[in-house]
């Protein structure tokens, strides 16, 4: 829709080549694969959103054969919790970087989601202000897409 909104990225900076753990954001053109949302802090904010469980956790093992997707607990291997206590997660994008079928050590989990605060980094997601992820929720279709450049991108 032609718009840019303010968003905080990884503490790893952008990188081209991300690896597991090394907190960047992938440069790239991202699409938008799944939205994920705690119906006991809100409202459903999209008719394809699914609702965060109090199991639902997410690999981010590289040595699993679940890495990168959604699990559920318990789970001997290392994740992510989704059902967090702060807000961050209250509602989620999945982008379909490393996914569906996973390159290990390749990065998982990046997310759209809330920011703490503007300018504070992520573990390597993509996080904007609650009000904007909103907005940007309620107007995704099919062919939206998240477009990630770094400072060579531009001229």
């Amino acid at each position: 829709m032609g718009r840019r909104f303010p968003c905080s990225i990884g503490r790893g900076g952008m990188s081209r080549s991300k690896r597991e753990g090394d907190g960047a954001t992938p440069v790239g053109i991202h699409r938008i694969v799944g939205c994920l949302y705690r119906a006991d802090r809100m409202a459903r904010p999209c008719d394809w959103a699914l609702k965060i469980g109090p199991r639902d956790l997410w690999s981010d093992d590289p040595r699993d054969e679940d890495y990168n997707l959604m699990v559920p607990a318990p789970y001997a291997h290392s994740h992510e919790k989704l059902r967090r206590a702060d807000p961050l997660y209250d509602l989620v994008l999945i982008t379909d970087w490393n996914w569906p079928y996973a390159e290990r050590g390749r990065g998982s989990a990046i997310f759209i989601h809330q920011w703490r605060r503007a300018g504070y980094p992520t573990e390597g997601c993509i996080a904007f202000s609650r009000a904007d992820l909103r907005w940007i929720t309620a107007r995704i279709s099919y062919e939206t897409r998240l477009i990630m450049r770094d400072a060579k991108s531009y001229p």
